[in-house]
């Protein structure tokens, strides 16, 4: 029989950070490096754990080596051919720490990762990526590559539950991807009636996830740094951004120039109609598409956009008086609230 879970489960709009008392004297003296140990691969990871999503237009090698400058990671698309990576890997060494392969979970997608991982030997994370996390040939797929390749680490999603987070852990996922349909260009929600509100399932599976010794990704649903600083106090290991770096030089696509001389790029979701028509020939009959197609304002260098998540997340450590990263989920209350921000100038804002 149908039934209505009980309590209320939110979404990063739902909540603000509550102040607490800091020694902290500058922004300057938060640490937002983390350092993890990874259950199942066994390997180490240094750094500052933002990371761009796998999408085509996101998941760019430009997109690695912007911001492997500041030790943030990319999950490389799948639609890179095996030369385009060599000669990515030939001319990069140094950023190969902070990507991973994604791949999808057919016999191709596993031919065509196996390949890139045995040619490119510094490559050690794997991003194994399905919009629907649940079924069991997924489960069954992480075990293959885990016994395939037992010393890297691999992402796995996506889910939004704590049992399913447990039983991929189990199957050799390192790091879960959480997230169904809080995307800026997802319309899983609207198509299928399908989700979880971000923050709660964040609070739930990193639960689930910490208990078995494994990490998760608050994949999706941040609209401003504000949203990352929430996903980080409510225990996500990292979190992954798409619409918040579109429109930049590094994503992939041209600059297009409208009518009225305003610069835009085109950002789609992975199951949109766009992406399907471009790497398969076009949306399956069995199928809908659950994605959207926009047009972005062009947004220059990504470094500045970088930037100021980086500073908003130290500002927020510093509110909450957390002298590093690490301390964020402890120092942390979240507060319920209706209204975010005063909007009455949103009309009037200028683009800087």
């Amino acid at each position: 029989m149908p039934r209505i879970e009980k309590g209320v489960k939110l979404d990063f709009k739902d909540v603000l950070l509550r102040p607490r008392r800091s020694t902290l004297k500058s922004r300057s003296e938060v640490e937002l490096t983390r350092k993890y140990h990874f259950r199942n691969s066994g390997q180490e990871y240094t750094g500052i754990p933002i990371i761009a999503a796998n999408m085509d237009t996101v998941g760019t090698f430009e997109m690695a080596l912007a911001l492997n400058k500041h030790t943030c990671f990319t999950t490389i698309h799948k639609h890179y051919s095996l030369q385009e990576w060599m000669d990515f890997a030939a001319n990069n060494p140094s950023v190969l720490t902070n990507v991973a392969v994604s791949s999808g979970i057919g016999q191709q997608d596993l031919d065509k990762l196996s390949q890139i991982l045995q040619n490119i030997a510094e490559i050690k994370y794997i991003c194994l990526d399905v919009a629907n996390g649940y079924s069991e040939h997924f489960v069954e797929f992480v075990k293959q590559v885990r016994n395939l390749f037992p010393n890297h680490t691999i992402m796995a999603g996506n889910v939004v539950t704590g049992e399913m987070v447990e039983e991929l852990i189990l199957a050799g996922a390192d790091i879960i991807k959480v997230g169904i349909g809080p995307g800026s260009v997802c319309t899983t929600r609207k198509k299928t009636g399908v989700g979880y509100p971000q923050l709660s399932a964040v609070l739930e599976c990193m639960d689930a996830a910490h208990g078995l010794g494994g990490h998760i990704i608050s994949d999706g649903g941040c609209t401003c740094p504000g949203d990352i600083c929430k996903a980080f106090g409510a225990g996500a290991d990292f979190v992954m951004l798409g619409g918040m770096l579109s429109g930049h030089d590094q994503c992939g696509g041209e600059i297009v120039v409208k009518p009225n001389g305003k610069k835009v790029k085109q950002f789609y979701g992975m199951s949109s109609e766009t992406a399907m028509n471009k790497h398969h020939g076009g949306v399956a009959e069995y199928r809908a598409s659950e994605g959207k197609t926009v047009e972005v304002p062009y947004r220059g260098d990504v470094e500045f956009t970088i930037l100021d998540v980086l500073g908003g997340l130290r500002s927020a450590c510093t509110y909450t008086g957390a002298s590093k990263l690490k301390e964020l989920p402890i120092r942390t209350t979240f507060v319920r609230v209706t209204q975010q921000t005063n909007e009455i100038f949103k009309m009037m804002e200028i683009d800087n």
